[in-house]
């Protein structure tokens, strides 16, 4: 693993033309990595639990509007009940076709019942059964269990399954933006974006 490297020279970030909203450079990079990138949405949730244990696993963007970056999920899981214990938590996003990175901190808050039900009803059929088949994150016997609850949601409720009341979503509201571009010589660029009294102050930092 030690030999295992590789040489980052595809693209720059330079100030002049980041500018000076967050925002607007995360929207042209995600567009830029959508072109070239399966799942350009995938980024990691980093989590803090009661007991200060930190976690972190894959979710998906779903949304990004002026007050944050959104996903959604089952209040009751792992990451909902860390999120409950503590509101902050960490995005971070990998491109490796772009060999960029964007790193998010900030607070979470849960969105509107009103979103989060037109956001369910949204989704395809079978990942509204599964919302209501699953107790995400709580042990389970085996997974034919699992298939029988699917089974018997698809009985009782056809084609219209309901949003459970513990499914939902959140928004974080970013305090940080950091962005991330691969350079040769692990000599990268780094401008990070903090929130000031107005709008956004800008700092390059060393790689």
């Amino acid at each position: 693993m030690k030999d295992l490297r590789k040489e980052y020279a595809l693209l720059t970030l330079e100030e002049s033309e980041a500018g000076m909203d967050p925002f607007a450079l995360f929207q042209s990079w995600f567009e830029d990595a959508r072109t070239a990138e399966e799942d350009a949405n995938a980024m990691s949730l980093a989590t803090v639990d009661g007991r200060g244990q930190p976690d972190a696993r894959i979710v998906l963007l779903k949304d990004v509007r002026p007050e944050g970056f959104v996903f959604f999920t089952n209040y009751e899981s792992k990451k909902g009940m860390d999120l409950q214990a503590n509101p902050r938590a960490g995005l971070c996003f990998f491109w490796r076709s772009r060999e960029r990175q964007v790193r998010i901190q900030g607070i979470t808050t849960r969105v509107s019942d009103e979103e989060a039900e037109e956001y369910f009803h949204s989704r395809p059929l079978e990942s509204r059964y599964g919302a209501l088949a699953s107790r995400q994150s709580e042990p389970v016997d085996s997974r034919a269990i699992l298939e029988q609850r699917m089974n018997e949601i698809k009985e009782r409720y056809g084609e219209e399954p309901p949003r459970p009341p513990e499914w939902g979503g959140y928004i974080l509201n970013p305090e940080r933006i950091e962005f991330w571009q691969g350079r040769p010589g692990r000599l990268h660029d780094r401008l990070l974006y903090e929130r000031a009294a107005e709008g956004w102050r800008r700092v390059r930092l060393c790689p």
